[in-house]
């Protein structure tokens, strides 16, 4: 087995001191950073979010392989940046105002860096002229809305006219729980996915 295959295995299982070990291994055998980013740690967590979106591992092995991601993606930051690697686009993530529920959104922003977007987080309870600053300032290709309120559905239409009235060329991306692709064509939002695994697909296609 070639070090990059353990890499992705031993992030599958979430192992952090076997993906850090196996990092600084890959980088030791002369393997391009790159390489290390996407055939070792993104191509594991790809398998996970092929797996979670098939049920056949849940939110804990997604959290728990995320963190093994995050763990050896540290180390190769250094690395990346002097070879120049780039993130393939920035994603404006948040949870709409009036709503306090983060689960979901931060699968989504573990599986979209897991496919090498920038996401920024603006956390919950979010207004949707936040959203519009904080694609603005850093350049976002995409602003992801979430919601698990009936309730707070509606600042979700509100995202999406200001988005549309800012002259930005920005896509607004909805999930959550009530959430279906009715109400994303009824708001006239691009796009609505049923779990965080098509979110980041999706999101990395519209970045290419």
């Amino acid at each position: 087995m070639s070090t990059l295959e353990e890499l992705s295995t031993f992030l599958q299982q979430g192992r952090v001191p076997k993906v850090k070990e196996l990092t600084l291994k890959a980088l030791e055998e002369g393997i391009d950073p790159k390489t290390v980013l996407e055939e070792g740690l993104l191509s594991g967590m790809s398998v996970i979010g092929e797996k979670f979106k098939n049920n056949e591992v849940f939110v804990p092995e997604v959290l728990i392989a995320a963190r093994a991601m995050n763990a050896g993606a540290q180390i190769l930051k250094p690395y990346l940046t002097e070879a120049g690697v780039t993130e393939i686009g920035t994603v404006v993530l948040g949870t709409v105002k009036g709503d306090l529920h983060d689960i979901g959104k931060n699968l989504v922003k573990m599986m979209m860096e897991g496919k090498g977007l920038k996401v920024i987080d603006l956390g919950v309870d979010v207004p949707g002229e936040k959203f519009i600053e904080a694609a603005k300032e850093n350049d976002a290709k995409i602003i992801a809305c979430s919601t698990l309120l009936t309730t707070t559905m509606h600042e979700m239409k509100n995202v999406v006219d200001l988005a549309k009235n800012s002259g930005m060329d920005v896509k607004v991306m909805i999930g959550g729980a009530p959430v279906t692709q009715s109400f994303c064509d009824s708001i006239g939002a691009d796009c609505y996915t049923p779990d965080a695994a098509s979110a980041a697909d999706v999101a990395a296609d519209f970045c290419r």
